[in-house]
């Protein structure tokens, strides 16, 4: 079994060929191909974490399309001071499928 693990966005992403990730907005246009550096390596019984050998691993996957997460409300409150804020959030993303691992 063939597997990477992969830096994305400030978190780490356990990817095989054919795997579908939901990551942080990537700089990239649907259809295009992009690069995911590797951390980890596993092919069968080897594992590969020296920084040299990862340096040739080449994880590759193709965007499938954008869209955003969900709605996160944000509440502040002091008690006894009327003072209530409320704020939302959507984080913008970037679905990937993973197309070859080098």
């Amino acid at each position: 079994m063939v597997y990477a693990v992969v830096r994305a966005g400030g978190r780490q992403e356990k990817v095989e060929v054919g795997t579908i990730v939901v990551l942080d907005r990537q700089q990239a246009k649907v259809g295009d191909s992009i690069e995911l550096p590797a951390v980890l390596f596993v092919d069968g019984d080897a594992v590969t974490t020296d920084a040299d050998k990862l340096a040739k691993v080449k994880v590759t996957a193709e965007v499938l399309g954008e869209e955003r997460g969900p709605k996160i409300v944000i509440q502040k409150f002091k008690n006894k001071t009327g003072y209530k804020k409320r704020q939302g959030h959507r984080q913008d993303l970037t679905r990937v499928k993973v197309t070859g691992i080098k």
